[in-house]
């Protein structure tokens, strides 16, 4: 009898524990682009974005969610869906063809592609706080090809999230991207009067 309380003991142990080490299943996001057609004119020029930088504190593939001023927090359950230096990239193209009117615009290299124009980006600042929103500091520059000649900026955006959930984080990241593709095309368009 003793033996058969311990054996059903020792199930009910190992159910518990099973049950309590089982893991809520990983959410996987993306950034997007975002950008609507600004009305001005077309610039159809090939485009390469990248390389993209980004800070090694929120390099993660895990949400890195900003909870206090000098403290952060990982999030194993909200995660990106491939690393944020890609995404950013891709966002970014996708913003610059619809911002540019143009097809030709890559997020990375791609064979017998001779882009007028990269555009590379250094990060500073890639913040989420929940119940708030996020934040873009980025610096910026836009290289012709030919000639050499370079524009640079610096895109500080704040968009408040709309919502308390990690999609809402997610979209805000995708339009402050947005807003710093509007800079750079702006940039690139600056530069392509300048061409002779």
């Amino acid at each position: 009898m003793l033996l058969r309380i311990a054996h059903l003991i020792s199930i009910a142990i190992v159910v518990i524990a099973a049950w309590g080490c089982s893991t809520t299943p990983a959410r996987f996001y993306t950034l997007d682009s975002t950008a609507t057609p600004d009305g001005a004119p077309a610039a159809h020029m090939a485009v390469m974005v990248g390389p993209v930088s980004v800070p090694a504190s929120v390099d993660q593939p895990e949400f890195v969610v900003q909870v206090a001023s000098n403290r952060v927090e990982l999030d194993e359950f909200n995660r990106w869906a491939a690393p944020l230096s890609d995404s950013i990239a891709r966002a970014v193209a996708g913003n610059l063809v619809v911002l540019l009117g143009t097809p030709d615009v890559a997020g990375s290299p791609m064979a017998n592609f001779s882009p007028a124009y990269t555009v590379t980006i250094n990060v500073q600042r890639f913040e989420s706080t929940r119940n708030q929103g996020t934040l873009l500091d980025a610096v910026w520059a836009v290289h012709r090809t030919a000639g050499g000649a370079m524009r640079s900026g610096r895109t500080l955006a704040q968009e408040a999230a709309q919502g308390d959930s990690y999609d809402a984080l997610a979209a805000a990241h995708s339009q402050a991207l947005a807003r710093m593709s509007r800079d750079i095309a702006a940039a690139i368009r600056a530069e392509a009067r300048q061409t002779p």
